[in-house]
């Protein structure tokens, strides 16, 4: 399990350039005029974790297969998208099928490229998004209501819950609040995400920087920096250019061009990890001769829907897991060294699986 993150921005913000480079492909043009992505691009890209090598080199497996996260490069959205401006009510319905939604901002100069606003303002275009998002919500919802009318008055209990959710959005949203600052019971959550509203998801500021400020970030990268902990959202600096550079290059020489740039680590990185955080992600290993692999769980799964992740069949017959924590598997060089120290444990169906888990599933079939 992975999941999946729409890149959205108003046009000529560097979204595309980011796309290619996360998915190191060419699919999505990146040209200096509005829509020039006219079909969502989907890509998908392994999710690095030196966890994953180090244990197959210590259980010298065959094949490492890491876990995957998928990006979606959705057209520009410009002002009036609520209303179908643009291409506006097509990439709505592509945000919809995403679970959470990276706005690039443009937190650079560039006279060679045009702003479709005329200026360089971040904060104005998550502004200028958010509102729409936020407009079409509200449209949704409305009709929503209306049509759940005449059920709410029949008593159907189904529709009269729906309501009570969708009113509770609608206050939020003409107060000029995003859906997702409405606060939701656990007993409440899957009904929510039923309804689908674009401003429930979860959001992730991408400053995209010159190549200058890719380590330090800049003046305008800074700006979001406050507007995202304000609202209680995440943000990444990347400068998309240096991405694109680097997706182009091999692996040992990626890591002498980021030392160049002072740079720790590939802008991917960050993404996916922020992206975790965000969606309160973790990995999973099994491990084994054959294969060291990485499976992505939401953070508190037990350990029967952790299997399920594999097959279904693991979780419907599970009898227990038997369990080694990362750190214990690499200091004791491997599952028998941990098992003859006492650190392999024999866990049910109770137990909550941690992140690094290395984990071996016993079910009936």
């Amino acid at each position: 399990m992975g999941f999946k993150m729409g890149i959205v921005g108003l046009p000529n913000v560097g979204k595309s350039t980011l796309f290619n480079a996360l998915t190191k492909t060419a699919a999505a043009q990146a040209a200096n005029f509005p829509f020039c992505t006219i079909e969502p691009n989907v890509g998908e890209v392994a999710v690095p974790d030196a966890r994953l090598d180090k244990l197959a080199e210590i259980a010298g497996s065959k094949q490492i297969i890491p876990t995957r996260m998928t990006f979606v490069d959705i057209a520009g959205l410009v002002k009036g998208a609520s209303k179908g401006e643009g291409l506006g009510n097509q990439f709505l319905a592509n945000i919809r099928e995403c679970d959470a939604i990276a706005h690039v901002l443009r937190c650079f100069e560039d006279d060679d490229i045009t702003h479709v606003e005329g200026r360089v303002d971040p904060v104005q275009d998550a502004e200028t998004i958010e509102t729409e998002l936020m407009l079409a919500d509200l449209e949704s919802v409305e009709r929503r209501l209306q049509n759940l009318s005449r059920k709410v008055r029949g008593g159907d209990k189904e529709a009269v819950e729906q309501e009570r959710l969708l009113k509770a959005a609608q206050a939020a949203l003409e107060e000029g609040r995003p859906a997702r600052t409405v606060a939701i019971s656990d007993e409440d959550r899957k009904s929510w995400r039923m309804l689908q509203l674009l401003t429930a998801k979860p959001v992730l500021y991408v400053c995209n920087v010159e190549e200058a400020s890719a380590a330090s970030g800049n003046s305008q990268s800074a700006r979001v920096a406050e507007m995202a902990a304000a609202q209680g959202n995440s943000h990444v600096v990347i400068s998309a250019r240096i991405e694109e550079e680097i997706s182009q290059l091999e692996p040992d020489e990626a890591e002498m061009f980021l030392e160049e740039m002072g740079l720790e680590e590939a802008g991917l990185d960050r993404l996916i990890r922020a992206g975790y955080a965000l969606l309160h992600l973790q990995t999973y290993f099994t491990v084994g001769p054959k294969e060291a692999r990485a499976w992505t769980i939401k953070e508190g799964t037990a350990a029967p829907a952790a299997a399920g992740v594999i097959h279904g069949d693991f979780e419907r017959g599970f009898i227990r897991a038997e369990t080694i924590a990362y750190d214990d598997y690499v200091a004791l060089g491997g599952e028998s060294g941990a098992k003859e120290a006492g650190k392999m444990r024999a866990e049910g169906k109770t137990y909550v699986v941690k992140d690094g888990d290395v984990m071996h599933f016993l079910f009936n079939t």
